[in-house]
């Protein structure tokens, strides 16, 4: 996980921590929105996207920046961009 060998293993520990933050936040956002409110702005249904959530967590925190930990990046990034501004508009309602 940290690379003791100059400043490269700390930025990459840094972008690590960065990520893992990002898929905590993420999880946290998505368990606590309502169960409609996804399929409402047709959106793949809660459990999955709490399942590819808690996935990404995982693999982030156990394999690091690799080709897999951006895999799981990528889907945290695709939640946080598209998914959660519209969970969170639909439950707000409208606006003036």
């Amino acid at each position: 996980m940290f690379n003791p060998q100059g400043i490269t293993g700390l930025i990459m520990f840094a972008l690590q921590m960065v990520a893992l933050a990002a898929a905590v936040f993420a999880v946290f956002h998505a368990a606590r929105q309502r169960k409609d409110a996804f399929t409402a702005v047709d959106k793949l249904t809660k459990p999955i996207w709490l399942g590819v959530l808690v996935a990404s967590l995982v693999v982030i925190f156990l394999f690091g920046l690799n080709l897999l930990g951006l895999i799981a990046i990528i889907a945290v990034c695709v939640y946080l961009v598209d998914v959660r501004p519209r969970v969170d508009d639909i439950q707000r309602g409208p606006r003036w």
